[in-house]
């Protein structure tokens, strides 16, 4: 894992306190595992809790260097399609609380994104953003950089939802759809 990327803070997704049902060893053999999103990367990432430890959805557990009360250790990064249905459901309304969380950060991405190469842009990578609004966003930061996602819905004409936007693309990464990584770390 790229060092820049690690994360310190996890978000519970889906917590298995008997394991996975799949796993076929006996009950005194399984451990609980939760399933958790990375809170600054989005990295889906597999849990093993300390023993005794109950995980909520939406728990935000500490799993960096140093002590960690309730991780025993990071069971490893997780593909989207290992995660449970409950992990699934959970998913997507927790993006949309930490895409406003970060909006200076997604903010920034509108503000100084760059050309892909001679034919493409990262704008356009963002679903709904076709060449008109990539030209038109790239017109109104020239004039003055977009402040917040309301000032971006007001001075862009019909331009998509920029929250759900944001939040279609990081499940189109986490899917593993496109090889272009804006927003999931590597």
């Amino acid at each position: 894992m790229n060092p820049s990327s690690r994360e310190e803070i996890a978000i519970v997704l889906d917590f298995l306190p008997n394991g996975y049902p799949s796993d076929t060893r006996p009950a005194h053999m399984k451990t609980a595992v939760a399933q958790a999103i990375g809170s600054e990367h989005f990295i889906l990432l597999e849990l093993i809790p300390k023993k005794e430890v109950f995980l909520k959805p939406e728990q935000e557990v500490y799993m960096g260097e140093g002590k960690r009360d309730e991780i025993h250790h990071i069971g490893g990064r997780i593909n989207f399609f290992k995660l449970t249905q409950t992990a699934r459901m959970n998913l997507e309304d927790l993006l949309k609380k930490l895409v406003h969380k970060y909006e200076a950060r997604f903010l920034q991405f509108f503000n100084n994104a760059g050309p892909i190469n001679a034919r493409r842009h990262q704008l356009e990578l963002i679903p709904g953003i076709g060449k008109k609004h990539m030209w038109e966003i790239l017109e109104q930061r020239e004039e003055k950089q977009f402040e917040s996602f309301e000032d971006m819905r007001a001075r862009v004409k019909l331009m998509p939802d920029p929250e759900n936007a944001i939040m279609k693309r990081i499940l189109l990464e986490l899917n593993e759809e496109d090889k272009h990584r804006l927003f999931i770390g590597n």
